[in-house]
């Protein structure tokens, strides 16, 4: 029992033991953990980003260096899991678009499913510039 204030004794209230896994029983519980997780992720890609900047920065020499310890097969793997777990956050929040942003034109609303589609037309837009940027030269 645990006690006031006062020191007067108070009953202990119950509480329904909750499983570990809990959030493996619903698909929108496991997504949302899924997403959650995907920061540590995104971290990683900061880092090596950052990483990589630093290696050019600091000369060919160096930028080498980095490209030897970025061709390890663990360095791959932990890229390929971290492009899946950015994909994953950002598919989950352009899904959530739609639901957080109220567009209104000419006074009415636009429907959730046209800002959906401009989402994902805008990334394919810039995705494909980006790649057409980086492979012109």
């Amino acid at each position: 029992m645990s006690r006031t204030p006062g020191g007067t004794p108070r009953p202990a209230l119950y509480r329904k033991p909750v499983p570990t896994f809990w959030w493996l029983r619903r698909r929108a519980y496991f997504v949302f953990v899924l997403r959650e997780l995907s920061s540590v992720f995104i971290a990683w890609f900061v880092v090596f980003l950052l990483l990589m900047v630093g290696a050019i920065a600091d000369g060919a020499d160096e930028y080498e260096r980095f490209q030897e310890w970025s061709d390890n097969w663990w360095v791959l793997l932990l890229n390929a899991i971290a492009l899946a777990f950015v994909l994953l956050h950002a598919l989950t929040w352009f899904n959530l678009a739609p639901r957080a942003i109220v567009v209104r034109l000419r006074g009415r609303r636009v429907r959730p499913g046209s800002i959906l589609v401009l989402h994902y037309l805008l990334w394919a837009l810039l995705s494909a510039a980006m790649a057409w940027l980086i492979l012109s030269r």
